[in-house]
């Protein structure tokens, strides 16, 4: 497992009985995480200076609540900013949970960043489901030129926020809201060419008109359409996933059999995690397959 230990302003302080805590800047937050069926029998008593707790409800969905009377003397904003290393971020805690950031990601921007400043050539990167921004604005920093595409386009504005409090100029970075396969496929026709794509498909989505989208279903044809917009000389192909049915070795052999078969590619694929602080170990938060040509 790849554990992005690196962090300054968050920290995966416990985990226990199907919750989180977590802290974010100086906010500390408990969200549920279905994969957490154990309980810490010394926990850290921080759980009891948490700022917000996130419920959820049995009609579906959830809400947070604030907290007051803790020992935490922080009062939770709307939204508040975190970073890391170079690079500025916007946290907001949302309905469905999450708070615009996946923490574990870092080891993938830090991935990418280096691939890229090794090049030694300009790096042009697709960035798709690229929600607000975190490995756009690694490959940016890095100095590639970065299209970012989502289909939502609220988080594609949150991204453009992030970019303006990393002091990343416009000029590297190309914002587009659209559905994923349709811009592929027009890229494809104009004759763009990418020599990085990054994918973070969800397991369930809709596209900018309503389209559904399934993972397993969809997964397939998504990387035989990006394998046809790469360039000569590609530098890798990042895929990522939560989606618990695509293991590691899933997502190598599907890399194998679509960008594989067209270039000669050296492909890892593993866990990636977060260190918890008061155990000493960490948990997986996803897997991640790439290729590096």
């Amino acid at each position: 497992m790849r554990v992005a230990d690196e962090w300054r302003d968050y920290e995966l302080i416990d985990t226990s009985e199907g919750e989180r805590l977590e802290r974010w800047g100086s906010a500390i937050l408990i969200r549920p995480d279905p994969q957490i069926i154990w309980r810490n029998t010394e926990p850290s008593p921080l759980w009891n200076s948490s700022n917000a707790r996130y419920i959820r409800s049995s009609s579906g969905g959830g809400s947070w609540e604030r907290r007051v009377g803790t020992s935490n003397i922080f009062t939770l904003p709307e939204s508040w900013e975190i970073g890391y290393k170079n690079l500025r971020f916007k946290v907001k805690p949302t309905g469905f949970k999450h708070t615009g950031l996946f923490p574990e990601q870092a080891v993938n921007w830090d991935l990418c960043a280096d691939l890229i400043k090794n090049a030694e050539k300009p790096v042009k990167v697709l960035n798709l489901f690229a929600y607000t921004g975190g490995a756009t604005l690694a490959c940016a920093e890095a100095g590639a030129e970065v299209c970012h595409l989502d289909a939502v386009k609220n988080m594609v504005e949150w991204a453009k926020h992030n970019a303006s409090l990393s002091g990343l100029p416009d000029r590297k970075i190309r914002w587009i809201t659209d559905d994923a396969m349709k811009f592929i496929a027009r890229e494809k026709r104009r004759g763009s060419r990418y020599d990085a794509i990054i994918l973070d498909p969800p397991s369930y989505g809709r596209g900018t008109n309503g389209e559904m989208w399934r993972l397993e279903d969809s997964i397939h044809d998504l990387m035989l359409g990006c394998t046809g917009i790469l360039s000569d000389k590609p530098l890798f192909v990042l895929l990522n996933s939560y989606t618990t049915g695509l293991s590691p070795s899933v997502m190598a052999y599907l890399l194998k059999m679509t960008v594989g078969r067209r270039y000669k590619v050296e492909i890892t694929a593993e866990e990636i995690g977060l260190p918890v602080t008061a155990t000493g170990l960490a948990i997986p938060c996803g897997n991640t397959a790439v290729a590096v040509f």
